[in-house]
């Protein structure tokens, strides 16, 4: 399975493999340059996953006259 059909969970599980196997300092060095760089870009689709889900975020506020607004997370000019 290619990184980019991995999901995020299973990005984080083979980041976990791949610290620990780094961890163990045991491996060739064109091994540990190989895991160096699947953990980066795995790193990275977890990153680009994890800013995705922020941008859909949605908080509920709940205004002085009792009803519940949704507001997207982030307003228009970045803030919140």
């Amino acid at each position: 399975m290619s990184e980019n059909e991995m999901t995020f969970e299973q990005a984080m599980t083979r980041l976990e493999e791949i610290v620990r196997a780094m961890e163990r300092g045991d491996a060739p060095l064109d091994e540990t340059l190989a895991l160096f760089e699947e953990g980066t870009k795995l790193t990275k689709l977890c990153s680009d996953a994890l800013e995705r889900a922020t941008q859909r975020v949605t908080i509920l506020t709940k205004q002085d006259d009792g009803h519940v607004v949704e507001q997207k997370f982030g307003g228009a000019d970045g803030t919140n």
